[in-house]
């Protein structure tokens, strides 16, 4: 499988080619590939899928030596904090390196939660984003609405005496609606086993946290004029719906969708309905 390195740094990705426009899919904070599933699925059979492991997820390396990994946790934070490859102008960086090994000269960038910040990110500094599709996500700075206090507690606690699977289900629930999780509980499970192949593991999610934190373009985002697509679903308490309406206001040539009910992962709990909108989008501007 392919991969592409900056400095020193190597990124894996995926590479579903066929004839049509290439389509990079970016995941949020600590997720791997995996949560792109459905929707690569709806678009594989005419467009040329590009599924990259952000820096420090899945197959990819985390460029985190043994000391750092050994610091205790608020200073790791710190050293963590002064990363240039764990912000989101480097792990920009690392999509620009992954398109150019892949020979991509334009694609249509998809970036959910930590991932549309990279997108954005991305289309400010490089010129090969065609269009974005920007899902739970926000712009950054202090105009965003943060995340509730008992969200992030939750997505970062680890409960007493929790093992792994049970850690990993517990900083999940704030992300889905509860009704979809007592109606999956096969798929719940088989999720948590794809988080256990392939998501970053906590000293590299630390480092995308500090990324995320220190991330705002809010007063750069004028300067996209790529067409974009901002998805969210109403009723996410990880990134606030009021986040993409914000972005709807200030990007210029933006289309909003909302997702009565939707939550953080609304993609993955309304994929039908959200498969038909992207496709519909991409298709618009092939």
């Amino acid at each position: 499988m392919p991969r592409a390195t900056r400095d020193g740094v190597s990124i894996y990705y995926e590479r579903d080619e066929s004839d049509g426009d290439p389509v990079v899919f970016v995941q949020g904070l600590g997720y791997g590939r995996w949560m792109w599933r459905w929707q690569r699925e709806a678009v594989d059979d005419e467009y040329d899928v590009v599924a990259p492991d952000n820096r420090g997820t899945g197959r990819s390396d985390d460029g985190l030596n043994v000391v750092v990994r050994k610091l205790p946790g608020r200073l790791r934070r710190l050293v963590l904090a002064t990363l240039a490859g764990y912000s989101i102008e480097g792990l920009a960086a690392d999509l620009e390196t992954i398109l150019a090994d892949a020979g991509v000269f334009d694609a249509h960038v998809v970036g959910a939660s930590m991932g549309g910040m990279i997108a954005q990110q991305y289309a400010l500094e490089y010129d090969r984003a065609k269009t974005l599709t920007l899902c739970c996500t926000n712009h950054g700075g202090p105009d965003a609405v943060p995340v509730p206090d008992e969200t992030q507690e939750q997505i970062f606690d680890v409960p007493a005496g929790a093992n792994e699977r049970e850690t990993l289900r517990h900083r999940m629930r704030p992300a889905f609606t509860e009704r979809f999780t007592n109606r999956n509980p096969h798929l719940m499970d088989r999720i948590i086993e794809w988080r256990l192949e392939q998501d970053a593991d906590d000293p590299a999610r630390e480092a995308q946290a500090v990324a995320v934190a220190d991330f705002d373009v809010s007063e750069r985002l004028r300067r996209i004029r790529v067409p974009t697509l901002v998805l969210h679903g109403t009723d996410d308490r990880v990134v606030p719906v009021e986040n993409g309406r914000l972005l709807h206001e200030k990007l210029p040539d933006s289309r909003l969708e909302t997702f009565a009910g939707g939550s953080h992962l609304f993609f993955i709990e309304q994929a039908d309905r959200v498969n038909e909108t992207f496709r519909s989008f991409l298709d618009e501007h092939a």
